[in-house]
């Protein structure tokens, strides 16, 4: 047995449960990217994750981007580029995908995009939260139960509501600052369960 946590390797790292994966491991699309012990759960099937991003067209070509060590609850949605209608038109109505002599109506235009969806590392989304298109939720960030996420969150923010606003700062500025510059989520795993007891705590002195 590995005396350094689980295998990040595994689909399922908790034994005769089913309901929470290390999510890169069922990940199938390209253009999903998961960082390592990022694990997901679902009250019904974990491959309901991928049926959860939505609007995610090949041809749009962006990616959602998941760093480690992040906790996703059971019904996430996220919300990608391939849902933006023309904003600034006459009409916000998609004509050119129906054919039928509308085929030329976005001919030199292009619909939105507003990039990639990128969460940090260390992040928690809670149950049933919706995180739109273009935005970074910052490491060490907190997104509350039922949340719509429309703009970034800053790091270890705790943010909830629709849209979201920040609720509070978990740490003060001094204590985020070390934190993100001591980047725990990268170290070795070797070091990472060393620090397991200091990670739980509070006194960032004990992690230098």
């Amino acid at each position: 047995m590995s005396q350094n946590g689980p295998d990040k390797n595994t689909i399922y790292p908790l034994a005769g449960y089913e309901r929470l994966c290390f999510l890169k491991n069922i990940i199938e699309n390209p253009n999903i990217v998961v960082g390592d012990y990022t694990y997901y759960d679902d009250f019904e099937d974990v491959h309901n994750f991928e049926k959860n991003v939505k609007y995610h067209f090949d041809f749009t070509g962006d990616k959602l981007i998941i760093g480690k060590f992040c906790m996703i609850a059971s019904d996430v949605k996220f919300i990608m580029n391939g849902a933006n209608h023309l904003n600034d038109s006459i009409s916000a109505y998609p004509f050119a995908i129906f054919g039928n002599g509308w085929e030329g109506a976005m001919e030199g235009r292009s619909y939105p995009n507003k990039g990639d969806l990128v969460i940090g590392n260390d992040v928690w989304i809670g149950y049933n939260a919706t995180l739109m298109a273009g935005i970074t939720v910052h490491d060490g960030a907190i997104i509350a139960a039922n949340s719509t996420v429309t703009k970034d969150v800053e790091p270890y923010a705790i943010v909830g509501g629709n849209p979201a606003a920040v609720i509070r700062k978990r740490f003060s500025v001094e204590k985020i600052r070390e934190l993100l510059a001591i980047k725990w989520w990268d170290w070795d795993i070797e070091n990472i369960t060393r620090n397991v007891h200091n990670l739980t705590g509070n006194d960032i002195s004990k992690l230098k």
